[in-house]
């Protein structure tokens, strides 16, 4: 059975899409042949999925499975509106069905399937459906990507406290900027005092793959 694991994050614009193509890259290098998709991509100018693009290229790349495999199959519900899909599909409720059709043609060609989600857990897909209901709807292991500037620790512990609630399997990594040279300073101490283990995507992707293909 092909493993599922769900990229979401405690915002918009953390890293999901650059950390999506890093545990791609990894878990390839290991021998095991990668898969990705984005269920949802909002901001899509004539056809043009920037994220979903970045992620097909990639993955055609590492896995000859994909050679025939076009954007349509990877980003399967997108919207030109750059916003929430609830905003950018003027709250028309999608059908599961249609993700887990493309879910399907896509786990047959790998071992590892990287679903990326759209901004938080919180966005709303349609009314009363938040992307933490497509997280649990889809029955995945999931990676929640933080930030590192001043506000990650609230914005950290909110998150992972939703997904706790849920009793959804999650590990947190955290997404560093250059300019986020001050975090081990103002935020670090907090999570290092509780004993809160500060995973960074970009110097421990060996282990944050490790974590998740065993949830």
């Amino acid at each position: 059975m092909t493993k599922r694991i769900f990229i979401t994050a405690t915002n918009t614009d953390i890293g999901k899409t650059y950390t999506s193509k890093l545990l791609l890259k990894e878990y390839a290098s290991r021998g095991l042949k990668v898969g990705v998709i984005k269920p949802i991509e909002t901001g899509v100018i004539d056809g043009f999925c920037p994220d979903g693009s970045e992620l097909l290229e990639l993955v055609k790349k590492l896995n000859s499975n994909f050679k025939n495999i076009n954007i349509e199959d990877i980003v399967p519900i997108t919207y030109k509106l750059p916003a929430a899909p609830f905003v950018a599909s003027n709250n028309k409720k999608i059908d599961l069905k249609q993700i887990d059709k493309a879910i399907q043609k896509i786990e047959k060609l790998c071992d590892i399937l990287i679903i990326e989600g759209a901004g938080g857990l919180y966005v709303p897909i349609y009314e009363n459906f938040m992307m933490i209901d497509l997280i649990e709807y889809l029955n995945v292991s999931t990676l929640l990507l933080t930030h590192c500037s001043l506000g990650c620790i609230n914005d950290t512990l909110l998150s992972k406290k939703v997904l706790e609630d849920r009793k959804l399997k999650h590990l947190v990594s955290f997404n560093c900027y250059k300019k986020d040279d001050n975090f081990s300073k103002v935020s670090e101490p907090y999570f290092i005092k509780s004993d809160f283990e500060v995973l960074k995507v970009n110097s421990d992707i060996d282990k944050i793959c490790d974590v998740l293909y065993n949830l």
